[in-house]
């Protein structure tokens, strides 16, 4: 199990927990395999409940960081759940996604967050964390108004000031140029509010950079074997490239259909290789080479499970189990990068020591993204 000492390659913990810092309890739902949390547990949180019905996902968060409630969250009476000073959720995202079907609030799993909705008003953490796929900002009720304005509306409703905006991991020290968006509420009563931290400078987030000096004695350097389609046709695939490399005869029947009316198409870019010297594209949670840039930059292959966890900021250390190495990729490219969860632990923490002067940020400034 990991120890909350572990540090990460570019963050240091402080340990002033006993010197009049106060220690933050966390209640963490849709907790995944524990990738907010770590981010939070570096900046000093202390988790006091945890929650994901997953087998996979839980089966890591044990391994990694203790004790999480399998069950479903309809299921979890408030009285269940301890006192809070922070509540985070990563409700599912599915029915938001632009990959998916976005069904958005018709979509059963679409209403869950009302669930969290249920909690805060029983626990009223003095700071709710919620995280989501870009799509988030653009689905649109059945009354045809958005979503995000009825999360934020509820969250008004419940006693909370809200802020809200779309980040992007790599801005902050994950080597990944992954987009999600948080929405962070602060209790009125505190009458404080929310500062999005600026983005953090840096040149060392390539792939070269990401997966240096990877040991081959770490724990996770198993990889998925492409299908037999992809490995015919990924060998013709350059460094940097994409299906485009592909000879047309090579091509899948669908796929010569799609170059054939490419704009039609708006020129998808399947089967995308970052190069070394590149950033890597968001790892998605089904780890197909068709979707996402899953592709090893030179070996034809996919990246390596403890590969796609350096690229989404997991310490070597961090072990993910689960019931098929598909289910390691999952939980993974469903995770928040621990690192990007740290930035948003610390700047709540700032605030709520007043160690920075939090200006008055509006959901209306945010709302452009």
């Amino acid at each position: 199990m990991l120890s909350p000492e572990v540090n990460f390659d570019t963050i240091k913990v402080t340990k002033k927990q006993k010197g009049g810092v106060t220690v933050l309890r966390l209640v963490s739902l849709f907790s995944g395999c524990g990738g907010m949390d770590l981010g939070f547990i570096q900046c000093g949180y202390k988790i006091v409940f945890a929650n994901d019905i997953d087998n996979d996902a839980v089966q890591t968060y044990r391994a990694n960081l203790g004790d999480i409630v399998q069950k479903d969250i309809r299921e979890i009476h408030e009285d269940e759940i301890p006192d809070c000073d922070v509540l985070t959720a990563g409700f599912p995202c599915q029915p938001f996604s632009s990959a998916g079907k976005r069904r958005g609030v018709a979509d059963e799993r679409g209403t869950l967050f009302h669930e969290c909705i249920r909690i805060i008003k029983r626990k009223k953490p003095k700071v709710v964390v919620f995280e989501n796929v870009r799509g988030i900002l653009s689905i649109k009720n059945k009354d045809g108004s958005k979503l995000i304005h009825t999360i934020e509306q509820l969250m008004n409703d419940c006693g909370y000031h809200v802020d809200y905006k779309l980040l992007k991991a790599s801005d902050y020290g994950v080597p990944q140029n992954r987009y999600r968006v948080f929405i962070v509420g602060f209790r009125k009563d505190l009458r404080k509010r929310f500062v999005f931290p600026k983005p953090i400078k840096s040149d060392k987030l390539t792939l070269k950079d990401a997966l240096a000096n990877i040991d081959s004695t770490l724990p996770n350097n198993e990889h998925w074997k492409l299908s037999p389609q992809s490995q015919e046709i990924v060998p013709y695939i350059k460094e940097g490239g994409s299906w485009k490399d592909i000879p047309y005869d090579k091509l899948p029947t669908r796929m010569k259909h799609i170059r054939d009316n490419i704009r039609k198409y708006k020129s998808p870019n399947f089967y995308r290789r970052y190069s070394w010297n590149e950033i890597c594209g968001t790892i998605t949670a089904a780890a197909t080479p068709e979707n996402c840039g899953i592709l090893h930059p030179t070996e034809n292959r996919r990246f390596t499970v403890r590969e796609i966890a350096r690229i989404q900021s997991f310490p070597d250390n961090f072990i993910f189990e689960a019931s098929s190495i598909a289910g390691k990729y999952k939980i993974i490219g469903n995770a928040v990068p621990p690192k990007l969860a740290y930035v948003i632990a610390k700047r709540i923490l700032e605030i709520l020591e007043d160690k920075i002067v939090a200006e008055e940020v509006t959901s209306e400034q945010l709302a452009m993204f």
